[in-house]
């Protein structure tokens, strides 16, 4: 069985403006859903699933701009029993922007690993489609 997840994606912006999407709670609600995340090492925090499957989560490192990994605990789809996984995000700076990396691991089972897979294509998507309206709206101003 698969047990990590593994994706990159690149983004016009600076890892400054990447980061600020990735730390933010208000900014967050808007891509991963309702949260009380703050980025400071041994935070407890959690997602608010509109389904009421909250993921319950704390922040393990915080390096600004660079990388920011936290716990992230559900419970399985298949028996209904938690399993523990850790979420790491690497920023790396680009000539034109940032390469976002994502890692997912601790699966336990097949269709908790292709739910989050899945999940993680859909979420990453409008991370990138807000990052790229805010940076329109920022264009539209600077030229006014």
């Amino acid at each position: 069985m698969q047990e990590e997840i593994k994706q990159a994606r690149h983004f016009n912006q600076s890892p400054q403006e990447v980061w600020e999407y990735l730390t933010k709670p208000e900014l967050l609600e808007q891509w991963l859903g309702k949260t009380d995340f703050q980025p400071i090492a041994g935070h407890k925090f959690r997602f608010i699933s509109p389904y009421g499957n909250d993921s319950f989560c704390e922040v393990l490192e915080v390096k600004p701009y660079t990388k920011l990994s936290y716990s992230w605990q559900k419970k399985s789809s298949e028996d209904n029993q938690p399993f523990n996984s850790k979420i790491v995000w690497t920023l790396v700076p680009k000539e034109n922007g940032t390469e976002l990396q994502l890692v997912h691991n601790g699966f336990t089972s097949t269709e908790d690993y292709a739910a989050h897979n899945d999940g993680w294509n859909v979420c990453l998507k409008l991370f990138g489609d807000l990052l790229k309206n805010h940076q329109e709206k920022s264009k539209l101003y600077s030229n006014h």
